[in-house]
């Protein structure tokens, strides 16, 4: 593309090709809208493909019912992983439409494992029952976006890779006239629509080591809140207990250890040979993310160790049953059958961002937000395993059907106000990411916090950004200010967020979550009703 006339137009334009991206573009396709789908790499490059473990449903054939789960308890389970902090009203209807989501999505031919009425299920971390459906083992993500890929191509979607949308474009009502995206090698082009929907996906590269793709940077959060909308929970960064230690040099994507081994059998130990997790949680190996994530944390601490031991080795048919964990071990000399496999906790999922309701819509006329960008009441403060994946399907479906209902009858389509060249904060990424992980990972306190915030100020420097990698570092810089910002007035450990200077948990904090929106040229934090998502 390039500058100049508006020549592309479209009636929602999707900014992501993952499960949240591209459920939503099938389901306006079908509603009869021009759909356009843009992603800054290839369609297949995001978080999904590398999501292991499986989808957390309760499907209502019969099978979970007649061991004892119900929506009820799935439900249940969410809000004790959550910290205080899940909208109940939220979780549970989005928990409810699950069964409907992994149907539609088995119709567009994703194949789980396990004969068709009566799916294997295994169980995770926070997890009461065996409800997580899983494909290829330990390969769900990979099937997820083979099968929504397909679908796409079948119904002639219009997808503009090697684009990264750099901003949403607004009239002077403050309602969105479309996007404005850079192409390859930095040039400029705007998608004129009435409605986007962000599906970014997450913020990894916040850090140094993530589980997360190199595409995971932030960009649905500095996107919303340019356009004025808010975010929220963003202080809770779930880091993921068992990423694969490749070496004390290891930066960058850390091979997932999908927890769904714990929940078949393996062992967390120390490197000498104790339990990490005994009388720590009545779960023990198996209890939610973030207890079992800061438990690693504290052992590593007290033993000056690299790393703990996750040991399958009891594992029945360990290697044929996870395929992509024995192939990722192997690759660091490690036999999946045979040794225990080194682990340490990496940067995983965001379990807040834009902030949205329950049909994905934010404060933005005509922006919409869904799946790991967007915070919907579903996480709180801290995301149960395998409801991520749930959440994309359900909220890219109810998100479109939205955007649909809303530009129901005739409209007119206006030509998007040009954008000016506004020069952004740009931080350096590696000084940015070594701040980060240094002051805002698992233990965080006040001076660490401010340290972290300093380094990225003197590491970032004015300019118009005009490549992608200048628009995901502008996004980064953001987004590392509205995270430091939301964790420093969080003055409480709850979930993911735990502060050493302030170790108990605060009944305040149940009642209020950190908001943070943009103010001119300057962030302001504030705070929101956790349940409802409102601006205190």
């Amino acid at each position: 593309m390039t500058a100049g006339p508006w020549e592309t137009a479209a009636d929602l334009v999707v900014v992501g090709s993952g499960v949240a991206g591209l459920t939503a573009a099938l389901a306006a396709r079908r509603a009869g809208l021009r759909v356009v789908v843009v992603t800054k790499d290839a369609p297949d490059a995001g978080s999904t493909r590398w999501a292991q473990g499986g989808i957390a449903v309760v499907l209502g054939d019969g099978v979970s019912e007649r061991a004892g789960d119900s929506v009820a308890a799935h439900l249940a389970d969410t809000l004790a992983a959550g910290g205080g902090l899940v909208d109940p009203a939220a979780a549970g209807a989005i928990l409810a439409a699950g069964p409907a989501a992994v149907a539609d999505l088995r119709g567009e031919g994703a194949v789980f494992d396990g004969p068709p009425g009566a799916l294997a299920r295994t169980r995770e971390g926070g997890h009461s029952a065996l409800r997580v459906v899983h494909a290829g083992g330990d390969a769900t993500g990979a099937e997820v976006e083979r099968a929504l890929l397909a679908a796409t191509r079948r119904a002639e979607l219009v997808v503009l890779p090697g684009h990264a949308a750099s901003a949403v474009l607004t009239g002077p009502d403050g309602a969105v006239e479309g996007l404005e995206v850079r192409d390859e090698e930095g040039r400029a082009g705007v998608l004129a629509a009435p409605a986007v929907l962000l599906a970014t996906g997450g913020v990894g590269a916040l850090y140094e080591t993530t589980t997360n793709p190199a595409v995971a940077t932030a960009d649905g959060w500095a996107l919303a809140l340019r356009a004025g909308a808010s975010l929220a929970d963003v202080e809770f960064v779930q880091f993921h207990p068992t990423a694969l230690y490749v070496g004390a040099d290891g930066k960058g994507r850390a091979p997932l250890v999908t927890e769904a081994l714990r929940g078949e059998g393996a062992v967390l130990r120390d490197t000498s040979g104790h339990s990490v997790t005994a009388g720590v949680h009545p779960l023990g190996d198996l209890a939610p993310r973030d207890v079992v994530a800061a438990a690693i944390t504290r052992r590593l601490g007290e033993l000056g160790a690299e790393h703990v031991w996750l040991d399958a080795t009891g594992v029945p048919d360990v290697a044929a049953r996870f395929p992509t964990v024995a192939a990722a071990c192997a690759a660091i000399g490690v036999d999946l059958a045979r040794d225990p496999i080194p682990v340490r906790p990496a940067a995983h999922y965001a379990c807040g961002g834009v902030v949205t309701d329950t049909h994905g819509r934010t404060g933005v006329p005509g922006l919409w937000a869904a799946g790991e960008v967007a915070r919907t009441g579903l996480h709180g403060a801290n995301r149960l395993a395998s409801n991520s994946l749930l959440e994309g399907l359900v909220m890219g479906r109810r998100a479109a059907d939205d955007v649909a209902r809303a530009l129901a009858g005739p409209r007119r389509l206006a030509a998007p106000t040009l954008p000016t060249s506004v020069p952004l904060p740009v931080a350096d990424r590696a000084a940015l990411q070594a701040a980060m992980t240094r002051g805002a990972a698992i233990g965080r306190d006040a001076a660490g916090l401010a340290a972290a915030s300093d380094a990225v100020e003197a590491a970032s420097t004015l300019r118009v950004p005009r490549t992608r990698a200048d628009v995901e570092d502008a996004a980064l810089t953001l987004a590392a200010h509205a995270l430091l910002a939301a964790a420093g007035s969080r003055t409480e450990t709850r979930g993911c967020h735990v502060r050493a200077d302030h170790p108990l948990t605060d009944d305040h904090w149940q009642r209020a979550s950190a908001t943070v929106v943009v103010e001119g040229e300057r962030l302001h934090v504030g705070t929101t009703d956790a349940r409802h998502g409102g601006a205190a």
